[in-house]
């Protein structure tokens, strides 16, 4: 059974070590798992990533910033996306559309309805089966991003306000639209949120091959 699982979040959530942590365990159980990330996923999707956080490029548009997002998604999903779940895969995406209606949107201020309508046509339509957000308070996402060592993107160097905006975005599409999004609290253990997450992701995927 394919799935299409997409992780979003504010900066800090832990997104990534909770996609390794599931692709884990979901291999475990006989599952057939792609991990990939945006921006990036493929080799034009990741030149473009190394464009948008670079912290040379302060001066970047939030339309320009819209349209590089959307540029690299519209590769990944031809390239990565769909080719993995019509083999029956199931596909762990760290951030996607949602990710440019909350950052250039909420955060920018552009226009929700145009960028609706670029992420449909870039995506040619296809939208994730479940999105988990790891949700916590901004400033501890900030001390996380920092305490880890990991240089800072041109995004860690916004304002404190903007991220908030952020954090309310993701928080008003998921309340949107329930059936698709389910909120984590990311504040709690990394323990306790990967056995939150496999709960969630178990419960919508059919038994593995092999396993029923």
């Amino acid at each position: 059974m394919s799935l299409f699982v997409t992780f979003e979040g504010p900066e800090g959530a832990g997104k990534s070590t909770q996609i390794r942590r599931l692709a884990s365990e979901l291999e475990a159980r006989g599952y057939s798992v792609v991990t990939t990330r945006e921006p990036g996923g493929t080799a034009i999707g990741e030149a473009i990533r190394q464009i948008l956080l670079a912290p040379e490029h302060a001066a970047m548009l939030p339309e320009t910033e819209a349209l590089l997002n959307t540029a690299a998604r519209a590769q990944h999903v031809a390239e990565v996306i769909q080719p993995a779940l019509a083999a029956g895969k199931v596909v762990l995406c760290d951030r996607f559309v949602d990710s440019t209606l909350v950052y250039q949107g909420a955060g920018r201020g552009l226009p929700a309805n145009e960028l609706l309508s670029l992420q449909r046509w870039a995506t040619r339509g296809l939208w994730p089966d479940l999105t988990l957000l790891l949700d916590l308070p901004v400033a501890v996402g900030q001390a996380r991003r920092r305490a880890s060592g990991e240089p800072l993107s041109r995004l860690d160097a916004d304002a404190l306000g903007f991220h908030e905006r952020v954090r309310t975005g993701f928080l008003a599409l998921a309340r949107d639209e329930p059936a698709r999004w389910r909120i984590i609290d990311a504040a709690q253990s990394e323990e306790a949120v990967a056995r939150e997450v496999l709960a969630v992701v178990l419960e919508r995927l059919s038994p593995a091959p092999g396993r029923q």
